[in-house]
């Protein structure tokens, strides 16, 4: 089963631990059936790449997927990493932070 979570494709993200601890980024792409995100300029490793008929061949630096339990959502007010959590405003069913109560 796919679970729903509560980061979204787009937000930018702290990350927790890894190699990587501490850098921010954007989430450029979620992969919900592995429990993953891949983020812009965070998990880099080099790969070996076959030459294609569109691409040559060569290493090339690619981001891999980052598991969601090692990120944050990034509030840049605090500077620090926060809770996300929802609230029901208007019928609408809207993301807060969870420290400050503020609409994200």
């Amino acid at each position: 089963m796919v679970e729903k979570f509560k980061l979204k494709k787009g937000d930018e993200v702290i990350v927790l631990t890894g190699k990587d601890k501490g850098k921010t980024g954007k989430i450029v792409k979620m992969l919900p059936k592995q429990m993953k995100a891949i983020v812009s300029e965070i998990n880099r490793v080099k790969k070996n790449q076959k030459p294609d008929n569109n691409q040559p061949g060569g290493i090339i630096d690619k981001e891999m997927p980052i598991h969601i339990s090692n990120l944050s959502f990034f509030d840049r007010d605090q500077n620090k990493g926060i809770k996300v959590g929802f609230k029901i405003n208007n019928n609408k069913k809207v993301r807060i932070n969870k420290s400050s109560g503020k609409e994200i």
